[in-house]
């Protein structure tokens, strides 16, 4: 069977994060993508100047059109933005009795926030429960867990914890917004800690970089992969998506991560 991923979130007009990210990530890595519009932002490389929110009515027809005709399997959910549209994605996950990679997306790459405040309990509330796994960064789950961002990995277990009595089935708490020569991910299922590391590489091509990360989980899972495998599997993209990167010259501000690395430097080549 052809394997088949879909995207809960907001559509990036700049192309670098959201929905297209999710989509570039799918195909690269030999998923079939359907998505689920949840508002339309109109941002580029230097940031996000106007967002606005798909009904949701329609966010609702649209989960129910996709998962009454597609064999997903996998569902991802990064930006949604209010508590209106929370609920109708935990409401269609519930009828159609689906778990997702949860990417509590709050803040654009550019600093722009793309979740209200008062819809972060909600969030929490709905949403955490029916995560297969969350993936926060590290100002994300401090304001998941109302915590000081964590400075070093005894924090982030700590505020993993936290996130797994809330609901959510695993944790990835992603290091990235850290310090140190290394990026450090942590991923916690109740068992012994994962930890994941990287090089940390000095870019300005970062943006769409969660996006990118949990929707190469999500094409994973999709692909039958364990979810530790899934995790792995998709830091090691990502690592390369972002060194790639530098090849790429999109607009003046932070440009997006090399999706398709490795068709295009074969084909340099």
């Amino acid at each position: 069977m052809t394997a088949i991923a879909v995207t809960i979130a907001g559509s990036d007009s700049g192309g670098g994060a959201g929905i297209q990210a999710d989509l570039k990530t799918f195909s690269a890595l030999g998923v079939y993508g359907a998505s689920v519009i949840t508002a339309i932002t109109a941002q580029n490389t230097r940031g996000v100047t106007a967002v606005e929110d798909i009904s949701a009515a329609i966010v609702r027809a649209q989960i129910d059109a996709v998962f009454s005709d597609l064999a997903v399997g996998a569902v991802k959910i990064g930006m949604v933005s209010r508590e209106e549209t929370i609920a109708v994605i935990a409401d269609g996950l519930l009828r159609h009795g689906r778990l997702a990679v949860l990417d509590p997306v709050m803040v654009a790459t550019s600093g722009d926030a793309l979740l209200r405040p008062d819809a972060i309990a909600a969030l929490r509330e709905q949403l955490l429960p029916l995560a297969l796994v969350a993936t926060p960064n590290l100002p994300e789950a401090a304001l998941l867990t109302g915590r000081a961002v964590a400075s070093d990995e005894r924090e982030m277990a700590h505020q993993a914890e936290i996130i797994l009595k809330a609901g959510a089935r695993s944790v990835l708490i992603k290091g990235g917004h850290g310090s140190g020569v290394e990026a450090t991910d942590l991923f916690f299922d109740g068992e012994e800690p994962l930890r994941l590391t990287a090089p940390r590489i000095k870019t300005t091509n970062d943006h769409g970089t969660g996006c990118t990360l949990s929707a190469a989980i999500t094409a994973g899972l999709a692909r039958g992969a364990s979810l530790a495998t899934a995790v792995t599997a998709a830091k090691d993209y990502l690592h390369a998506a972002i060194v790639a990167a530098g090849d790429l010259q999109v607009g003046e501000g932070r440009g997006p991560v090399h999706h398709f690395h490795h068709w295009w430097q074969n084909d340099a080549h």
